[in-house]
């Protein structure tokens, strides 16, 4: 029981990953609230940028209700185990993350408006938790599509960082780096607080506001 319990908070190596599947999810076409289609091609000028927060439900649902957000998803990345299935992340035992995909016009929404949602949407100095969920899934982490990207990210991480240690918080613990896989989660999983209203939300932040880049 104790070797389960700390296979929660503990990355697998990938020689110890479950094996995964070459046969990706099936998703829906659509997406259930904005009425896009879910998978890429995405149209010209988009943004991509995948977001750990802890349970991907509510995350999802902050990002699809922002004005220039084109379509979100959620997901499992930064993992080793090929197309898992949710019962497989939550085992531990995949090392992946469970993430929403935030693509978005830059436009109309610029990255650093997107991070300060995500900053403060959440609480990033949990390391493998959020609240009441506890395991690597949960972990904060930002993955940009373009790894040009990487260095606002972690200018982010570090003016966030500041901001709590001078309230006494922190540090913060938010993983980022690029992305090598995002693997579609279940039909179920996309837009789920849409379909279900009064389903489970995590969601919470820690009331500091985020300190935008200058």
């Amino acid at each position: 029981m104790l070797f389960a319990a700390m296979h929660k908070t503990r990355m697998p190596d990938p020689s110890e990953a479950l094996p995964g599947r070459a046969t990706p999810m099936p998703v829906p076409e659509r997406h259930a609230v904005l009425d896009v289609p879910l998978l890429p091609p995405y149209p010209d000028g988009m943004e991509v940028v995948h977001l750990g927060m802890g349970c991907f439900w509510g995350a999802e649902r902050l990002f699809w209700r922002q004005p220039g957000v084109h379509v979100t998803a959620v997901g499992y990345g930064a993992g080793h185990t090929p197309n898992p299935t949710y019962r497989e992340v939550c085992s531990g035992m995949t090392g992946h993350n469970e993430l929403v995909r935030v693509v978005f016009d830059p436009s109309r929404l610029a990255l650093e408006e997107v991070l300060k949602i995500f900053w403060e949407g959440h609480d990033p100095t949990q390391g493998m938790r959020q609240g009441n969920d506890v395991g690597t899934q949960y972990r904060s982490g930002i993955y940009p599509a373009d790894p040009g990207r990487l260095p606002v990210a972690e200018a982010s991480r570090e003016r966030f960082n500041e901001i709590l240690r001078a309230a006494g918080r922190g540090p913060v613990t938010t993983e980022i780096r690029p992305l090598e896989d995002f693997y579609f989660a279940e039909d179920y999983h996309q837009q789920y607080l849409a379909k279900n209203p009064e389903g489970y939300c995590g969601l919470g932040g820690l009331g500091i506001p985020y300190p935008a880049a200058s």
